[in-house]
């Protein structure tokens, strides 16, 4: 198979963007508008996010990608001297280059099972600060952090959710929900929390674009207004806030329009399935009972140059001296043919 034509499943941001955001771009582009997210398209894309999650009053800022939501928000909602909880897999804990830690905010990692932290497991990092007799001198944890989907494709229940929360709010701590990826968990038939459910749950979140259909940007939401003041100051002191605001606007218009978030990632699980099923049938071991966007292959490393030669996979991490753990991430433009070749080939492995 030629190099340039293997299917190529290593993220879900390879891809540009959704059509109806390219027209949309194309037909406003001689457009003048307000900068720094003040325009009427960005003032729109808040009016569709608010009615979609059900929150009236949403206070809603745009971010160009994850990272930067992710360390502008966390450092907004804590206290200098607060850290913030997160499972040791967690975006935060590992692949954001210590963004977090930069901001003056520790990491404090807890362990993980497929992705996922347990309620006991967080009440035992708060209860660790609580009970230290030394515990001024220590890291205050002020935020429990959570993705969902997880960095490993898994979901969380609304009941686990819902238990965290109460949790988080008992103690005094924030809940904060990144939601990069929150497409695909809404395209799959074994979540069941909704847009609705999140203000309710989680004092600040964000909803992803980059990453589910846009060609970047991530919308973030604090359902009580006024829960971080003046946050528009602190973007632009992070240099976070986009002069032409009105880009991450018009996206944010288009995938909050018709219900388009909310189906956007369906070709995503549809093509994930058909791999997961194909990856079975040729004998490979799945990790991690992913149910999303991304599946998670254990393969033996004797056999990555021939599965490289089928399609181009992400590297995820080494099992053991033998073995490595190998990931196919679909995305909402992943397109038929490409699941169809690899299935193929993997039909004659």
């Amino acid at each position: 198979m030629n190099e340039t034509k293997k299917p190529s499943f290593t993220c879900d941001y390879e891809e540009g963007a959704h059509p109806a955001i390219l027209t949309r771009l194309q037909e406003t582009n001689w457009c003048k508008a307000a900068g720094y997210g003040l325009d009427e398209f960005s003032e729109s894309a808040r009016a569709r996010i608010r009615m979609a999650i059900d929150c009236p009053d949403a206070e809603i800022h745009f971010l160009a990608g994850g990272t930067q939501a992710n360390a502008v928000m966390i450092d907004a909602l804590l206290a200098p001297y607060q850290g913030v909880i997160a499972a040791e897999s967690g975006h935060v804990s590992l692949h954001e280059a210590g963004a977090i830690e930069r901001t003056g905010h520790k990491v404090l990692a807890v362990r993980q099972e497929n992705g996922k932290m347990s309620t006991a497991d967080v009440k035992a990092a708060i209860g660790a600060w609580e009970d230290d007799l030394n515990r001024e001198h220590m890291v205050m944890p002020g935020m429990v952090y959570v993705t969902h989907p997880t960095e490993f494709g898994t979901l969380y229940t609304l009941a686990e959710l819902e238990e965290m929360s109460a949790l988080c709010h008992e103690h005094g701590l924030r809940f904060y929900l990144d939601g990069a990826r929150f497409a695909y968990a809404l395209a799959c038939p074994e979540n069941d929390v909704a847009l609705t459910d999140l203000p309710r749950l989680f004092d600040a979140f964000y909803l992803g674009g980059t990453k589910c259909g846009a060609l970047l940007g991530e919308a973030a939401v604090f359902p009580k207004p006024g829960t971080v003041p003046h946050f528009f100051s602190i973007q632009k002191q992070h240099g976070a806030l986009l002069a032409k605001g009105r880009l991450l606007g018009i996206q944010f218009d288009e995938l909050f329009r018709d219900g388009l978030y909310e189906r956007i990632g369906v070709p995503a699980i549809e093509a994930a399935n058909r791999i997961r099923a194909a990856l079975r049938q040729a004998g490979f071991s799945l990790c991690y009972g992913s149910p999303t966007n991304q599946s998670f292959a254990l393969v033996a490393d004797s056999d990555l140059p021939r599965l490289g030669s089928l399609a181009v996979y992400d590297f995820w991490e080494k099992a053991d001296a033998d073995r490595t753990i190998i990931r196919f991430c679909t995305s909402w433009a992943t397109t038929s043919e490409d699941v169809d070749a690899l299935v193929a080939a993997l039909a004659q492995w």
